[in-house]
Protein backbone atom coordinates (compact mmCIF):
# COMPACT_ATOMS: atom_id res chain seq x y z
CA UNK A 1 0.00 0.00 0.00
CA UNK A 2 2.53 2.41 0.70
CA UNK A 3 3.99 1.87 -3.06
CA UNK A 4 0.33 3.19 -4.33
CA UNK A 5 0.66 6.37 -1.46
CA UNK A 6 4.02 7.17 -3.27
CA UNK A 7 3.01 6.97 -6.58
CA UNK A 8 0.19 9.55 -6.28
CA UNK A 9 2.12 11.91 -4.02
CA UNK A 10 4.20 11.74 -6.72
CA UNK A 11 1.60 12.38 -8.95
CA UNK A 12 -0.27 15.39 -6.74
CA UNK A 13 3.54 17.37 -6.48
CA UNK A 14 3.80 16.75 -11.15
CA UNK A 15 -0.09 18.02 -11.25
CA UNK A 16 1.04 20.92 -8.80
CA UNK A 17 4.20 21.77 -10.25
CA UNK A 18 2.14 22.05 -14.22
CA UNK A 19 -0.36 24.48 -12.21
CA UNK A 20 2.23 26.42 -11.59
CA UNK A 21 3.74 26.65 -15.03
CA UNK A 22 -0.01 26.93 -16.85
CA UNK A 23 -0.83 30.12 -14.04
CA UNK A 24 2.86 31.63 -14.93
CA UNK A 25 1.93 31.63 -18.55
CA UNK A 26 -1.68 32.32 -18.47
CA UNK A 27 -0.34 36.11 -16.60
CA UNK A 28 2.26 36.40 -19.23
CA UNK A 29 -0.40 36.06 -22.22
CA UNK A 30 -2.62 38.42 -20.27
CA UNK A 31 0.05 40.80 -20.34
CA UNK A 32 1.50 40.06 -24.28
CA UNK A 33 -2.38 40.36 -25.03
CA UNK A 34 -2.85 43.54 -23.43
CA UNK A 35 -0.06 44.91 -25.73
CA UNK A 36 -1.20 43.12 -29.01
CA UNK A 37 -4.81 43.97 -28.49
CA UNK A 38 -4.02 48.11 -27.95
CA UNK A 39 -2.36 47.56 -31.44
CA UNK A 40 -5.23 45.77 -33.57
CA UNK A 41 -7.70 48.15 -31.44
CA UNK A 42 -5.69 51.22 -32.99
CA UNK A 43 -4.94 49.70 -36.27
CA UNK A 44 -8.42 48.97 -37.19
CA UNK A 45 -9.97 51.93 -37.81
CA UNK A 46 -7.82 53.41 -40.36
CA UNK A 47 -6.94 49.89 -41.97
CA UNK A 48 -11.06 50.24 -42.59
CA UNK A 49 -11.02 53.48 -44.32
CA UNK A 50 -7.98 52.60 -46.17
CA UNK A 51 -9.75 49.49 -47.93
CA UNK A 52 -13.08 51.23 -48.56
CA UNK A 53 -10.95 53.71 -50.51
CA UNK A 54 -8.68 51.44 -52.23
CA UNK A 55 -11.67 49.39 -53.06
CA UNK A 56 -14.02 52.51 -53.82
CA UNK A 57 -10.83 53.52 -55.82
CA UNK A 58 -11.15 50.03 -57.91
CA UNK A 59 -14.74 50.44 -58.57
CA UNK A 60 -14.52 53.45 -60.10
CA UNK A 61 -11.32 53.59 -62.31
CA UNK A 62 -12.19 52.92 -65.94
CA UNK A 63 -9.37 50.04 -66.07
CA UNK A 64 -6.41 52.08 -66.34
CA UNK A 65 -2.78 50.15 -66.71
CA UNK A 66 -1.68 51.30 -63.28
CA UNK A 67 -4.65 48.61 -61.82
CA UNK A 68 -2.37 45.91 -62.39
CA UNK A 69 -3.19 44.61 -58.68
CA UNK A 70 -6.91 44.62 -59.33
CA UNK A 71 -6.44 43.26 -62.28
CA UNK A 72 -9.00 39.93 -63.15
CA UNK A 73 -7.88 37.16 -64.86
CA UNK A 74 -8.00 33.66 -65.36
CA UNK A 75 -6.81 31.72 -62.64
CA UNK A 76 -3.89 29.17 -63.25
CA UNK A 77 -1.55 29.93 -59.88
CA UNK A 78 -2.31 30.65 -56.47
CA UNK A 79 -0.57 32.08 -53.41
CA UNK A 80 -2.45 31.30 -50.17
CA UNK A 81 -0.83 33.64 -47.12
CA UNK A 82 -1.50 31.61 -44.09
CA UNK A 83 -0.72 33.13 -40.56
CA UNK A 84 -0.03 31.04 -37.67
CA UNK A 85 1.79 31.04 -34.50
CA UNK A 86 5.40 30.55 -33.89
CA UNK A 87 4.36 28.64 -30.40
CA UNK A 88 1.95 26.09 -29.71
CA UNK A 89 -0.33 25.35 -26.20
CA UNK A 90 -2.78 27.86 -27.50
CA UNK A 91 -5.91 25.57 -27.75
CA UNK A 92 -6.76 25.06 -31.40
CA UNK A 93 -5.58 27.93 -32.92
CA UNK A 94 -3.28 26.34 -34.95
CA UNK A 95 -5.18 24.15 -36.23
CA UNK A 96 -8.16 25.58 -37.24
CA UNK A 97 -6.31 27.85 -39.25
CA UNK A 98 -4.67 25.24 -41.01
CA UNK A 99 -7.64 23.61 -41.57
CA UNK A 100 -9.22 26.82 -42.89
CA UNK A 101 -6.71 26.94 -45.52
CA UNK A 102 -6.46 23.45 -46.45
CA UNK A 103 -10.58 24.25 -46.73
CA UNK A 104 -10.20 27.11 -49.08
CA UNK A 105 -7.53 25.15 -50.89
CA UNK A 106 -9.72 22.26 -51.99
CA UNK A 107 -13.06 24.25 -52.46
CA UNK A 108 -12.11 27.25 -54.14
CA UNK A 109 -8.47 26.09 -55.70
CA UNK A 110 -8.68 22.64 -56.51
CA UNK A 111 -8.15 22.36 -60.45
CA UNK A 112 -4.80 24.64 -59.46
CA UNK A 113 -4.02 22.73 -56.55
CA UNK A 114 -4.34 19.16 -58.78
CA UNK A 115 -1.68 20.37 -61.37
CA UNK A 116 0.79 21.80 -58.34
CA UNK A 117 0.13 25.55 -59.04
CA UNK A 118 -0.73 26.70 -55.27
CA UNK A 119 1.68 27.61 -53.13
CA UNK A 120 1.77 28.38 -49.83
CA UNK A 121 3.27 31.68 -48.28
CA UNK A 122 3.61 30.31 -43.99
CA UNK A 123 3.57 33.41 -41.46
CA UNK A 124 4.25 31.38 -38.32
CA UNK A 125 6.27 28.68 -37.23
CA UNK A 126 3.42 26.34 -37.15
CA UNK A 127 2.36 26.68 -40.39
CA UNK A 128 5.68 26.39 -42.04
CA UNK A 129 6.14 23.53 -40.61
CA UNK A 130 2.67 22.07 -41.38
CA UNK A 131 2.80 22.83 -45.17
CA UNK A 132 6.44 21.55 -45.63
CA UNK A 133 5.32 18.38 -43.94
CA UNK A 134 2.35 17.84 -46.09
CA UNK A 135 4.68 18.53 -49.64
CA UNK A 136 2.81 21.88 -50.28
CA UNK A 137 5.66 24.39 -52.64
CA UNK A 138 6.43 26.77 -49.50
CA UNK A 139 7.57 30.54 -49.63
CA UNK A 140 10.12 29.97 -47.08
CA UNK A 141 11.48 33.76 -45.97
CA UNK A 142 8.59 35.17 -44.53
CA UNK A 143 7.59 32.37 -41.66
CA UNK A 144 9.66 34.34 -38.53
CA UNK A 145 7.94 37.67 -38.92
CA UNK A 146 6.86 37.11 -35.51
CA UNK A 147 10.42 37.43 -34.40
CA UNK A 148 10.88 41.04 -33.98
CA UNK A 149 7.18 41.33 -35.13
CA UNK A 150 7.48 45.50 -37.50
CA UNK A 151 5.34 46.91 -40.12
CA UNK A 152 8.76 46.77 -42.53
CA UNK A 153 8.68 42.83 -42.03
CA UNK A 154 5.51 42.43 -42.97
CA UNK A 155 5.76 45.16 -46.13
CA UNK A 156 8.51 42.07 -47.29
CA UNK A 157 5.70 39.54 -47.62
CA UNK A 158 3.20 41.71 -49.30
CA UNK A 159 5.57 42.78 -51.78
CA UNK A 160 6.59 39.27 -52.78
CA UNK A 161 2.97 38.93 -52.84
CA UNK A 162 2.10 42.01 -55.22
CA UNK A 163 5.85 41.72 -57.54
CA UNK A 164 4.67 38.05 -57.91
CA UNK A 165 1.40 39.23 -59.25
CA UNK A 166 2.09 41.48 -61.38
CA UNK A 167 4.47 39.83 -63.28
CA UNK A 168 2.42 37.50 -63.88
CA UNK A 169 3.63 34.67 -61.57
CA UNK A 170 0.75 34.23 -59.87
CA UNK A 171 -3.54 34.94 -60.63
CA UNK A 172 -4.96 35.05 -57.18
CA UNK A 173 -3.41 35.61 -53.97
CA UNK A 174 -5.28 34.19 -50.57
CA UNK A 175 -5.06 35.74 -47.00
CA UNK A 176 -6.24 33.47 -44.34
CA UNK A 177 -5.55 34.54 -40.28
CA UNK A 178 -7.24 34.77 -37.27
CA UNK A 179 -9.61 38.19 -36.63
CA UNK A 180 -9.04 39.21 -33.14
CA UNK A 181 -12.86 39.62 -31.37
CA UNK A 182 -11.72 39.54 -27.51
CA UNK A 183 -9.43 37.23 -25.80
CA UNK A 184 -12.13 34.18 -25.34
CA UNK A 185 -13.38 34.52 -29.27
CA UNK A 186 -11.31 34.08 -32.53
CA UNK A 187 -12.84 34.99 -36.07
CA UNK A 188 -11.44 32.49 -38.75
CA UNK A 189 -11.10 34.49 -41.99
CA UNK A 190 -10.30 33.60 -46.26
CA UNK A 191 -10.65 36.78 -47.77
CA UNK A 192 -9.23 37.96 -51.78
CA UNK A 193 -5.99 39.88 -51.09
CA UNK A 194 -5.61 39.96 -54.66
CA UNK A 195 -6.48 41.41 -57.20
CA UNK A 196 -7.98 44.15 -55.26
CA UNK A 197 -11.44 42.75 -54.68
CA UNK A 198 -14.25 45.96 -56.52
CA UNK A 199 -16.97 47.05 -54.34
CA UNK A 200 -20.06 44.67 -54.12
CA UNK A 201 -23.69 45.21 -53.16
CA UNK A 202 -23.42 42.54 -50.50
CA UNK A 203 -20.85 45.21 -48.82
CA UNK A 204 -23.42 47.32 -48.19
CA UNK A 205 -20.91 50.27 -49.39
CA UNK A 206 -21.39 53.23 -51.57
CA UNK A 207 -19.40 54.18 -55.05
CA UNK A 208 -18.15 57.67 -53.94
CA UNK A 209 -17.08 60.44 -56.95
CA UNK A 210 -13.50 61.22 -55.84
CA UNK A 211 -11.61 64.17 -57.53
CA UNK A 212 -7.97 63.46 -57.71
CA UNK A 213 -5.21 65.71 -57.06
CA UNK A 214 -2.82 64.82 -58.25
CA UNK A 215 -3.89 62.62 -61.18
CA UNK A 216 -5.51 59.64 -60.74
CA UNK A 217 -3.15 57.78 -62.47
CA UNK A 218 -0.01 59.09 -60.35
CA UNK A 219 -2.19 58.39 -56.80
CA UNK A 220 -3.27 55.40 -57.84
CA UNK A 221 0.13 53.84 -58.36
CA UNK A 222 1.73 55.21 -55.14
CA UNK A 223 -1.35 54.52 -52.83
CA UNK A 224 -2.51 50.97 -54.03
CA UNK A 225 0.91 49.05 -52.41
CA UNK A 226 0.96 50.90 -49.31
CA UNK A 227 -2.88 50.17 -48.73
CA UNK A 228 -2.25 46.41 -49.14
CA UNK A 229 0.89 46.57 -47.15
CA UNK A 230 -1.19 48.17 -44.18
CA UNK A 231 -4.06 45.42 -45.05
CA UNK A 232 -1.31 43.02 -44.46
CA UNK A 233 0.30 44.21 -41.59
CA UNK A 234 -3.29 44.32 -39.67
CA UNK A 235 -3.99 40.80 -40.03
CA UNK A 236 -0.72 39.66 -38.93
CA UNK A 237 -1.74 42.35 -35.96
CA UNK A 238 -5.23 40.64 -35.41
CA UNK A 239 -3.72 37.31 -35.63
CA UNK A 240 -0.96 38.16 -32.67
CA UNK A 241 -3.55 39.24 -30.83
CA UNK A 242 -5.82 35.98 -31.22
CA UNK A 243 -2.88 34.00 -30.32
CA UNK A 244 -2.35 35.33 -27.18
CA UNK A 245 -6.18 35.92 -26.39
CA UNK A 246 -6.06 32.09 -27.30
CA UNK A 247 -3.13 31.25 -25.39
CA UNK A 248 -4.40 32.75 -22.32
CA UNK A 249 -7.82 30.85 -22.73
CA UNK A 250 -6.61 27.75 -22.99
CA UNK A 251 -4.07 28.25 -20.23
CA UNK A 252 -6.92 29.36 -18.08
CA UNK A 253 -8.95 25.87 -18.22
CA UNK A 254 -5.13 24.28 -18.45
CA UNK A 255 -5.13 25.92 -14.47
CA UNK A 256 -8.60 24.61 -13.96
CA UNK A 257 -8.52 21.43 -14.81
CA UNK A 258 -5.07 20.79 -12.88
CA UNK A 259 -7.07 22.11 -9.69
CA UNK A 260 -10.06 19.15 -10.38
CA UNK A 261 -7.70 16.78 -11.36
CA UNK A 262 -5.46 17.46 -7.76
CA UNK A 263 -8.67 17.40 -6.00
CA UNK A 264 -9.66 14.28 -7.47
CA UNK A 265 -5.93 13.11 -6.82
CA UNK A 266 -6.27 14.01 -3.03
CA UNK A 267 -9.65 11.70 -2.42
CA UNK A 268 -7.51 8.85 -4.28
CA UNK A 269 -4.65 9.82 -1.61
CA UNK A 270 -6.96 10.22 0.97
CA UNK A 271 -8.48 7.01 0.71
CA UNK A 272 -5.26 4.83 -0.03
CA UNK A 273 -4.04 6.23 3.12
CA UNK A 274 -7.12 5.55 5.29
CA UNK A 275 -6.76 1.94 3.81
CA UNK A 276 -3.13 1.43 4.80
CA UNK A 277 -4.38 2.45 8.28
CA UNK A 278 -7.11 0.50 8.36
CA UNK A 279 -4.95 -2.57 7.16
CA UNK A 280 -2.30 -2.08 9.93
CA UNK A 281 -4.33 -1.39 12.60
CA UNK A 282 -6.23 -4.81 11.49
CA UNK A 283 -2.74 -6.30 11.07
CA UNK A 284 -1.92 -5.32 14.80
CA UNK A 285 -4.79 -6.33 16.02
CA UNK A 286 -4.86 -9.84 14.85
CA UNK A 287 -0.99 -10.66 15.72
CA UNK A 288 -2.17 -8.94 19.68
CA UNK A 289 -5.38 -11.74 19.64
CA UNK A 290 -2.81 -14.14 18.34
CA UNK A 291 -0.63 -13.51 21.07
CA UNK A 292 -3.16 -13.67 23.59
CA UNK A 293 -4.70 -17.00 22.41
Amino acid sequence: MSGALKEVRTRIKSVQSTQQITKAMKMVSAAKLRRAQDAITQMRPYAKKLQELLSNIVSNSDGDANLILATERTVEKVLVIVVTSDRGLCGGYNSNLIKLARQVIQEKYSGQYTKGNVQVLPIGKKGFEHFTKSGFGVVDQYWDIFTGLSFDKVQTAAKYAMEAFAKGEIDAVELVYSEFKNAATQRFVAEQFLPVPKLTKQTGEKKADFIFEPAEDVLILELMPKILNTQLFKAVLDAHASEHGARMTAMDKATDNASELLKSLKISYNRARQAAITTELTEIVSGAAALNG
